[in-house]
């Protein structure tokens, strides 16, 4: 399916559902215009939301694999950046 991605929307999600989990927990992928692929993840809450971009579907590709196998290391291959403030922003906006 990740190969499958074309530029623009394109985009790839895998969640984790599991009942003792609370939160959103997935890993997620979009094909940007300029050929990179943005690649996000959650940890359960907002304030644990990823994101990084690269131009190797082999590194998406290992990274959700990874990740969909519970693999510890998974990330390893991309510098993270934080971006969880933004959703809290967001979050408080809609409870106004």
């Amino acid at each position: 399916m990740l190969a499958n991605l074309q530029r623009g929307n394109a985009h790839l999600v895998l969640e984790r559902a599991e009942e003792d989990l609370e939160g959103s927990w997935y890993v997620q992928v979009l094909l940007r215009d300029d050929n990179t692929y943005q690649l996000e993840f959650r940890d359960g809450v907002a304030a644990e939301h990823y994101q990084t971009r690269t131009v190797s579907q082999a590194k998406v590709l290992t990274a959700m694999l990874g990740w969909a196998a519970g693999k510890a290391d998974w990330q390893d291959s991309f510098m993270w950046n934080n971006m969880g403030s933004q959703f809290r922003a967001d979050d408080i906006q809609d409870e106004d």
